[in-house]
């Protein structure tokens, strides 16, 4: 039987409707990215140093490219329909194997090029999932075809460059050089891949449901923030130990100043911002799309990263009986936590800007009361430079809720008036199937 034949019987690749949802196949796949998070958290952790967290930063950078690859495919057709989802667990497992591989991609050069090789043939058959994908998305459709064309030089450029990371560097003589020479290739990598997608603009790209789009990338987003809660509690040893009072608080502040990013987000800015590109429309909404949700969420999914092995670290030595409550924060885990947060605020007023044209005070305000707290923490006690970062978070939330109050319910007003017209849209369509004389959507 050939191709066109088995693909009959899973039945036709379903294109992506105007105003589709996010199906439950892509929260499925989505499982995947929740180990990839995992992974580059737990690997930057045991032991953190600037060029772990070079690595850390270069390997997301090189997964959060896929994810927008993934996200561009299924811009165009429902991954869970058809024989789509067939080639999708094909791509759910090579990513699978490239986030176990990513540990031995940076050990050490005597290590071999084992875990390098199956990070480099993982990233193939990824990408090459989603050309073949793609190029049945743009059938008859030569402008958006000539996208593909475009595409595909940066894939054998990027695999060249991972492939010749994994061989060359071990045979140089000179050790040192030879971890720069790698780092150097995976930096090259990441200038590829976003660097192409600037040159080659917009042209040919299409975002035919904005709903779509917002939806897949806000999940992704709270599976991120999700990690951090993980980290917390994983990474912090609160599992499996008996409960202790510098536990409790200690888990309380992971939990609140998480929430207040969730808000942070989530509470206007993120449900303005799907609007927007509602409003957009053609190349303006892709120029959107591209920009403030395929680009900035990246910086924001990097902090995120960040202030969890920050917390994490804190929370340790929180509760680690030889130190105590009082012991005082070292390292760099106060830096990372400052640092995270200020990272993923500063980019998500970047996205405000680029979706709204519009600048918060309070965002600004929290900045510098971050700037000006990370110095003093690092004099505090662990669990009292938690409770700081914690207060300036939720004062950021109460801050909001109080002078913005107005343009927080004009916006709910405005989302609740979408969702009515939407959904009486929706019932008049599905009357027709209780209508006499009209068949079943079964039948």
């Amino acid at each position: 039987m050939d191709g066109e034949g088995r693909r009959g019987k899973l039945g036709p690749a379903v294109p992506i409707a105007p105003a589709a949802r996010v199906d439950k196949f892509e929260v499925f796949f989505d499982l995947v990215f929740v180990v990839s998070f995992f992974i580059i958290t737990r690997a930057t952790a045991a032991n953190v140093t600037g060029r772990e967290l070079l690595h850390a930063m270069l390997v997301l950078a090189v997964l959060w490219w896929c994810w927008i690859m993934h996200s561009v495919v299924a811009s165009r057709l429902r991954l869970g329909e058809g024989f789509v989802p067939v080639l999708m667990v094909v791509g759910m497992t090579a990513l699978f194997t490239f986030a176990l591989a990513l540990p031995q991609t940076f050990g050490g050069l005597h290590e071999g090029a084992a875990g390098p090789i199956l990070v480099t043939v993982s990233y193939v058959v990824i990408r090459a999932v989603h050309i073949a994908l793609y190029a049945h998305a743009t059938r008859g459709r030569p402008e958006a075809r000539r996208k593909l064309y475009e595409f595909v030089p940066e894939v054998v450029i990027t695999t060249a460059l991972l492939l010749v990371a994994a061989l060359l560097p071990p045979a140089v003589e000179n050790q040192d050089l030879g971890l720069w020479l790698r780092d150097g290739l995976w930096i090259a990598v990441v200038l590829v891949q976003y660097g192409s997608s600037l040159v080659t603009g917009t042209a040919g790209w299409e975002i035919t449901s904005a709903e779509h789009w917002t939806e897949r990338y806000d999940l992704i987003l709270i599976i991120a923030l999700g990690e951090s809660v993980i980290s917390v509690g994983v990474g912090g040893n609160l599992l499996g130990k008996p409960v202790t009072w510098p536990a409790i608080p200690a888990a309380m502040f992971g939990i609140l100043f998480t929430a207040a990013l969730w808000w942070a987000h989530f509470d206007m800015i993120g449900p303005a911002a799907r609007i927007a590109l509602h409003a957009a429309q053609n190349g303006p909404r892709v120029a959107m799309a591209r920009d403030a949700y395929a680009f900035l969420y990246l910086p924001m999914i990097a902090g995120i990263i960040l202030f969890a092995i920050g917390a994490e670290e804190l929370v340790r030595m929180t509760t680690d009986p030889t130190g105590g409550v009082g012991e005082r924060a070292q390292g760099p885990a106060v830096p990372l936590l400052f640092g995270g947060v200020m990272l993923y605020l500063a980019a998500d007023l970047a996205f405000q800007w680029r979706t709204l044209r519009t600048v918060t005070w309070t965002r600004i305000g929290v900045l510098v009361a971050l700037a000006v707290g990370l110095p003093v923490a690092r004099y505090l006690a662990a669990l009292a430079a938690l409770g700081l970062l914690t207060a300036i978070c939720v004062a950021l939330v109460a801050t909001e809720l109080m002078v913005l109050a107005d343009s927080r319910h004009a916006l709910r007003r405005a989302v609740f008036e979408e969702k009515v017209t939407h959904e009486a849209n929706e019932a008049a369509f599905r009357a027709r199937w209780h209508d006499d004389g009209q068949e079943s959507p079964a039948e």
